[in-house]
């Protein structure tokens, strides 16, 4: 399960990486679970932080950008897989920091029929951690 803090709470959340006219990682929430931010914090313990980096590129600019989304969900979900029962991934990404899709585009060479080489990369990365519930919650 995939956990993001919403105000005052932690919410269970899907990914939902579009390409479609976005520029910001996004999550949204699937109303599965739902738990107070102090009581998330009595009843799990962090066991480890990770930052998720992706990049991607190619002539085309939305398969370009589509195969970092890509290669992004497939990191998250990798650590996803490791989790027992007793774990959860958060999100930690503060608004401050929250990741971004970035792009450079660069004249390709004269052979290519469109003229751009574009590279995709997510700035700043996709913060998680995975917690525990405490063996004494």
């Amino acid at each position: 399960m995939i956990l993001k803090r919403y105000g005052k709470a932690y919410h269970s959340v899907e990914p939902n990486f579009n390409p479609a006219g976005m520029t910001e990682i996004g999550f949204q929430r699937d109303r599965a679970f739902s738990l107070a931010v102090d009581e998330f914090d009595e009843a799990y313990e962090r066991l480890t932080t990770d930052e998720l980096r992706a990049e991607a590129e190619g002539p085309v600019q939305r398969e370009a950008e589509q195969a970092l989304l890509g290669k992004l969900e497939e990191a998250l979900a990798g650590r996803l897989g490791t989790l027992s029962d007793d774990q959860v991934l958060v999100v930690t990404n503060d608004a401050g920091d929250w990741p971004r899709t970035r792009e450079e585009r660069k004249v390709a060479p004269e052979d290519l029929h469109n003229g751009f080489h574009f590279r995709w990369w997510v700035d700043p990365p996709l913060k998680v951690a995975i917690y525990r519930r405490r063996s004494d919650a």
